[in-house]
């Protein structure tokens, strides 16, 4: 994009370091701020600096990066901290290339980050494999800003020797280290984070964040489709200003045609917190500490501001980039255009006699899924029978769940999960951290295995199934994209989110629910490809207590 000569603009200048708000001028020139001058005069309108998304997985909103930008210009973000471990751990370092290229002409600043954990574990079976020999040669591009979040917090603790070489690649960069580790306290906590990661998204109670906070580590209150932690955390924002960031981790493209941060802060201001902290957890501490190039209204930054229209509903009017206007009154000014796709899905229809579960103890363990958060709980009970064998029961609302490789050919992986209400049908998906196997829950076998093939079809994508209707989405994109704008897969994607709440689900994201089923670093009880997973002791189990 050309950079204009000179630009002036007018309003009511929202100074984050100085604290105060005055009347003023912006003189930009070619594309930075060349000064800013106190003017006479009362203006409606005010300029400030625009939100960064601290930690989010772009993957996450079922748009390449490209189409994500053209959206979240329109809601006053101009940068993200972006970790692509989603695809990465589908496609690998092309994976990475593929969202970097894609990014390019975005206008919003993406910063994308060297991912830890392709695979997440060796409990899975992932697309890729990302050594630390690979991840030292990403921690050296400009591109790459910082190694993303350590999900293998045990390979810290026990001193992993492939882990803590990624960690001192990227101190030896001076790049930051994202953390990820959910629950942890006390002198774990302490040596997790003396191991040199700065921050941790995962936090999901305030006495967890406050003592990783005294440990010295940074706080980034996530508020996403599923995982929503802004009530638990937001009194942070008060309490330590300097170390608490804003974070979605995982948005749907239905809720990021709502909002983005900017929904975040308006949250924050409606619980009395002040508008200063609250725009320096929202704007400027992520770039501080990411040292992203993003600009925060200062001379000779980048001029990236946001024009909004008052201080309490935060509507954007104008999102600037490098000091062209790439959004104005909700309308991304970023022109459509076409895009590439790549994928890696190698598996192959399953039957439904590979369903069966037979019985051989009583009772039986059981996820628990907690609606709004990425743990899960296990419980033990008993499922209905039939043929001497365990099936659905949604008498108990305890359905089959199932996770078949999409790698290779190999029997699925059956289980049992409670909570997702269904009283018919079934949903299934590939977009199922954190290798993006193939992941449904329903009650009848048929229907599970009707959904699952679908997406076989597709090469990947999200389906509902009750009986003879089907509704789904391809994404063509590693299974997890789609080239269409958020518009339209939005759109497509709440007339899917309704069908599935239409089968009985009180899930404020059945979708993204399901998808964390199969996230093997998050407590307590999840299911991979390899089988049960207990995450509190680390290591494959089975289905019978």
């Amino acid at each position: 994009m050309n950079k204009p000569q000179q630009t002036k603009i007018k309003g009511n200048i929202v100074d984050v370091f100085s604290r105060k708000i005055y009347a003023g001028e912006i003189l930009i020139q070619e594309g930075k701020i060349k000064e800013i001058t106190s003017v006479d005069g009362q203006f409606s309108e005010y300029i400030l600096p625009g939100f960064t998304d601290a930690h989010i997985h772009i993957e996450s909103s079922m748009l390449v990066p490209y189409e994500f930008a053209r959206i979240a210009l329109t809601h006053g973000t101009v940068s993200t901290v972006s970790d692509p471990h989603e695809i990465a751990n589908v496609c690998g370092l092309e994976g990475i290339d593929f969202m970097i290229e894609n990014a390019r002409d975005a206008g919003l600043k993406i910063n994308f980050g060297a991912p830890s954990c392709v695979p997440a574990t060796g409990f899975e079976t992932a697309g890729a494999v990302i050594d630390a020999a690979m991840t030292e040669k990403l921690l050296q591009r400009n591109e790459i800003k910082y190694l993303s979040e350590m999900m293998n917090y045990p390979g810290v603790l026990f001193d992993d020797a492939e882990v803590l070489k990624k960690i001192a690649a990227a101190h030896k960069y001076g790049k930051p280290v994202d953390g990820h580790a959910p629950g942890l306290r006390g002198e774990q906590a302490k040596k997790y984070i003396s191991a040199g990661i700065s921050t941790d998204h995962e936090c999901f109670t305030l006495e967890e964040a406050l003592d990783k906070i005294n440990f010295g580590m940074k706080i980034i209150i996530r508020e996403g489709s599923a995982a929503k932690n802004f009530e638990a955390l937001h009194s942070l924002i008060s309490s330590h200003p300097s170390v608490t960031m804003l974070c979605s981790d995982d948005k749907h493209p239905d809720d990021l045609l709502k909002g983005h941060i900017n929904e975040l802060v308006k949250r924050a201001l409606q619980k009395g917190h002040q508008l200063f902290d609250v725009l320096q957890c929202a704007c400027v501490n992520p770039v501080l500490h990411y040292n992203l190039n993003t600009g925060l209204l200062r001379k000779g930054d980048a001029a990236d501001f946001i024009v909004v229209d008052n201080l309490a509903d935060f509507n954007v009017q104008q999102t600037w980039i490098d000091g062209i206007c790439l959004a104005e009154n909700g309308v991304s000014k970023l022109k459509p255009k076409e895009h590439n796709a790549i994928n890696h899905f190698k598996s192959s229809p399953v039957q439904l006699d590979e369903l069966k579960v037979k019985i051989t103890g009583e009772p039986i363990k059981i996820i628990e899924a907690l609606d709004g958060q990425l743990i899960t709980r296990c419980i033990h009970d008993k499922p209905a029978s039939k043929d001497n064998c365990w099936v659905s029961d949604i008498s108990k609302d305890i359905l089959k769940i199932v996770v078949v490789n999409r790698y290779r050919k190999v029997p699925p992986v059956t289980g049992f999960i409670k909570n997702f209400g269904f009283k018919s049908g079934a949903i299934a998906s590939t977009v199922a951290h954190d290798s993006h196997n193939i992941i449904a829950v329903g009650v009848s076998d048929e229907d599970i295995v009707e959904s699952i093939n679908t997406l076989m079809n597709y090469g990947g994508g999200l389906c509902v199934v009750k009986g003879k209707e089907k509704k789904s989405i391809a994404l063509p994109v590693a299974g997890l994209m789609s080239t269409d704008s958020c518009h339209e897969t939005g759109n497509a994607y709440s007339e899917l989110d309704a069908m599935a709440k239409q089968l009985g689900s009180k899930l404020r994201a059945p979708f993204m629910t399901l998808s964390f089923m199969a996230l093997l670093v998050i407590p307590h009880f999840k299911i991979g490809d390899k089988g049960l997973f207990d995450v509190d002791k680390f290591e494959l189990t089975t289905l019978n207590t």
